[in-house]
């Protein structure tokens, strides 16, 4: 049956606002900029509050968001819970949705977001046969080293890369990069999806928070936590809120962040204008005996006690103020902690108990409360009801709760010390039951290996939460086991790296482990500081690592240095993981990719020969060996490893599309077409496979078809210099030289020194009588790449019809060196004006 009333937490949120008490001025400042017009100067933008832990932060920011909804606003509400702005958009979008403002483009991209993060499984293959029939590879590396062109739509590899490697080593990889990114992450937006999100993300966020202007007055933020999300949220709301990088955000907009330290004035001290600061201290004390009257907390001994223990913190003073004290005599010892005295007054042995078990998780819902509260079963729900009520407990995303730290560590100590060897056996039980829950999820899917499992959230966050209860129980294998589940961390991503490395901070910390807070603390500040390739460094200098974990975490710092270019030092990771671990596949098929992306294709195989050996059933190493004997030219062993790649998985539209590849060029159209047809079926926005069955179709004749797929997979990819290139070449061939100009001044757009580009250009402006321009553009083809027999050909031709007799014959004798069959492939037209040259 539907819910007809309130639900139980919104009777909670409601009590708790009904007592809210004090930061007058703070929420009279944030109604006023309601009243105050976008336009007008005095109007703010943003909002940070900023203080303290315990001064009431979150308390504020909820009771913001309650303003914010009593003035139209739609609102979302984001803590730490969210590790990265993907998750924040997601969020986002949750909330939105629940106040019947659904984000749909924004699910949908998010969905796919989600997807494409876990297939990304090699970052690219390098390397395609570039040489076709009538356009040859570009010559763009120089210019995309040099330029940091993202917008070059060669991302991964290529966009984050452009700029830090050597131009004249990257140069000559681009091409090849180009085509094979293509076709392991299908399109542009898949690959900036799972390597840039935020560029994908974002703009459809802004028009959907422009769209939903129009049927609510305000929209209104709220990013709680800010210390820990700051890392990833600050730089990506200053670019958003500042620059026209992702779009126009709607002037209705507001965003209220909340952190422990005031914004940093490198980043938003020049916009000072539009931010207000808002300052939190502790309660004053008319606050402070305001909130407790309003509890009924009158007598005035135990008001002064209350005010000296809690020191004006709201959320202790909140706490005291629930349990109601009466009794003026209980508060005596001076030296006792604000949570000693709320233990105290609360007269429920059951609560009391429940309060201190349910400290020791680091985060709770119904089942953790369940293994932790050591009470009967009757009374689990009442007490838990009870304990989502008290102010010291915070509903954080998913619908988890969390202890206030300020509560929470005071808690932690207490227990530790009255009974040291209890803390260990209730940790140590506490780590059994998640334990179990993780094992539980990997019987729920035998098929997965251990890079699968970590790319789970669930199974991440139970085996968090085992290794933090093991670590707090001083467990003899729970550092080393920590250390080495770090390196897997690494290796599912940043994010996820950050978060292991606050389980060591958080473990030491609560259990006073001096060594195991040091660790997590070294790790937080290398991946600050330098990232995931120095996290890994450290450890593997400073931490006893056995040869296995030692293995893998060379395998991730070498595909952290790969991501960076650092091609030779990739190189010397994976030579060292597979010394150190021979068995390890998946280093064979880490240095695989690095040896693709330098262009050694023969070690690449011998390396995907002996990870298919390792792991015989792993389709996609098969597929990959394929893929790297089509780039290799060795079309028959292609075509077998592909089919056996099929054969393993039928899914695999990645092989599916490679094979058709392989047989068009082999001139199988008919094969071609149905091995590209069925990886379309599979997957039908594969934008590389539709530019490939392009080409089938020019092999066919069917100008019709070949443009449709070459619309199709440039409205997938609108900024894919070589499909543009294709689509230029195939509007030139059907007469539509005006187009055919358009999309190759857009590929040229997008990478200033694509050869073939140039050349095409040129072709399709000398038929069109603009003679100067294609002589242009045909001089620079020619000059990218002296032995362009396409481009002579057709520049010998503009030089004849230009009544160029010398430079003409010049260019007829170039192209006889190079190619003496090359005049046999030419046009009627062309023959005809080049006749007098190729009889001389």
């Amino acid at each position: 049956m539907a819910q007809t009333g309130p639900s139980m937490q919104d009777l909670i949120r409601q009590r708790t606002r009904a007592g809210f008490v004090g930061r007058s001025a703070e929420r009279a400042l944030f109604r006023a900029n309601f009243a105050t017009a976008p336009h007008d100067e005095r109007h703010r933008f943003r909002f940070h509050v900023h203080g303290n832990a315990g001064v009431g932060k979150t308390f504020l920011l909820r009771e913001l968001e309650q303003i914010a909804r009593e003035q139209g606003a739609l609102t979302a509400y984001v803590d730490d819970s969210a590790g990265s702005v993907p998750e924040v958009m997601a969020e986002i979008s949750r909330q939105f949705a629940t106040q019947g403002r659904r984000l749909k483009e924004l699910d949908r991209l998010l969905a796919a977001h989600e997807e494409r993060r876990h297939e990304a499984t090699v970052a690219a293959l390098a390397a395609l046969d570039g040489q076709t029939e009538d356009t040859g590879p570009s010559t763009g590396g120089r210019v995309v080293a040099r330029g940091g062109m993202v917008a070059l739509g060669m991302v991964p590899v290529v966009g984050p890369l452009a700029g830090m490697l050597d131009a004249e080593q990257f140069a000559g990889g681009v091409d090849r990069l180009r085509e094979s990114v293509m076709a392991r992450f299908r399109n542009h937006e898949d690959v900036q999806l799972v390597f840039a999100p935020e560029q994908v993300l974002t703009p459809v966020l802004l028009r959907e928070l422009t769209d939903a202007a129009a049927s609510a007055p305000w929209s209104a933020l709220f990013f709680d936590t800010y210390e820990r999300t700051a890392p990833y949220l600050d730089q990506w709301l200053h670019e958003t809120m500042t620059t026209d990088r992702h779009g126009a955000v709607p002037a209705t907009a507001v965003v209220v962040t909340a952190g422990q330290r005031p914004l940093g004035a490198t980043r938003w001290g020049g916009v000072r204008d539009f931010v207000a600061e808002v300052p939190l201290a502790p309660f004053t004390e008319a606050e402070a005996r305001g909130l407790l009257a309003g509890k009924g907390v009158t007598d005035e001994p135990v008001v002064e006690e209350v005010l000296r223990l809690t020191g004006g913190l709201p959320v202790l003073v909140s706490t005291l103020a629930e349990s109601r004290p009466t009794d003026a005599e209980d508060v005596g010892d001076p030296s006792a902690t604000a949570v000693d005295r709320f233990l105290k007054w609360e007269q429920d042995p059951a609560r009391r108990d429940a309060a201190l078990s349910c400290a020791l998780p680091r985060w709770l819902d119904g089942d953790v409360f369940r293994a932790a509260a050591d009470c009967p079963e009757e009374e689990l729900t009442p007490l838990y009801a009870w304990l989502r009520g008290m102010p010291f407990v915070v509903e954080r995303g998913g619908g988890r709760l969390r202890y206030h730290d300020v509560v929470r560590a005071p808690m932690l100590r207490a227990e530790r010390r009255r009974s040291p060897r209890g803390w260990a056996e209730r940790q140590r039980r506490l780590a059994r039951t998640f334990r179990e829950w993780r094992e539980e999820t990997e019987r729920g899917d035998t098929g997965r290996g251990l890079e699968d499992l970590w790319a789970d959230d669930t199974w991440r966050d139970l085996r968090q939460a085992e290794s933090y209860h093991l670590l707090c129980a001083g467990e003899r294998d729970a550092l080393p086991q920590a250390l080495r589940d770090f390196v897997h961390a690494c290796d599912a991503g940043e994010v996820m790296a950050v978060r292991w490395a606050r389980v060591l901070v958080d473990a030491g910390q609560d259990a006073d482990v001096e060594t195991v807070a040091e660790w997590g603390t070294k790790l937080t500040d290398a991946l600050d500081a330098e990232g995931i390739g120095a996290a890994l460094g450290l450890l593997l200098s400073r931490a006893v690592l056995d040869a296995p974990a030692q293995a893998r975490a060379r395998v991730v710092r070498g595909d952290e240095l790969r991501g960076e270019g650092a091609y030779a030092a990739a190189l010397a990771e994976y030579d060292r993981a597979v010394a150190l671990d021979p068995g390890l596949a998946v280093a064979y098929r880490y240095r695989a990719g690095v040896r693709g992306d330098l262009g050694d294709h023969d070690a690449a195989i011998a390396d995907l020969d002996r990870a298919v050996a390792l792991e015989p059933g792993r389709a996609w190493y098969v597929a990959l060996r394929g893929e790297h004997h089509r780039i290799a030219r060795h079309d028959p062993e292609a075509i077998r490893d592909l089919s056996e790649a099929i054969r393993l998985d039928p899914a695999n539209e990645f092989a599916w599309a490679s094979r058709g590849a392989t047989h068009e060029r082999r001139g199988d159209l008919d094969a071609a077409l149905a091995d590209l047809g069925r990886s379309l079926d599979l997957k039908p926005d594969y934008a590389w496979a539709l530019a490939r069955r392009a080409r089938v179709w020019r092999g066919l004749g069917d100008s019709g078809r070949q443009l449709a797929d070459l619309d199709r997979a440039l409205t997938l990819t609108p900024d894919w210099p070589w499909a543009r290139c294709e689509r230029g070449d195939a509007l030139r061939a059907a007469g539509r030289d005006e187009e055919a100009v358009a999309d190759l001044d857009h590929a040229l757009a997008l990478d200033p020194a694509y050869t073939s580009a140039y050349a095409s250009r040129g072709a399709s402006l000398a038929h069109l009588g603009r003679h100067a321009e294609a002589l242009d553009d045909l001089n620079r083809a020619v000059e990218l790449r002296p032995g362009y027999v396409w481009a002579l050909c057709r520049r010998a031709a503009l030089h004849a019809t230009m009544s160029r007799p010398e430079k003409a014959r010049a260019d007829v004798e170039r192209v006889r060196e190079l190619d003496s069959g090359a005049w046999e492939r030419l046009s009627d037209t062309d023959r005809a004006v080049l006749e007098p040259f190729l009889a001389g």
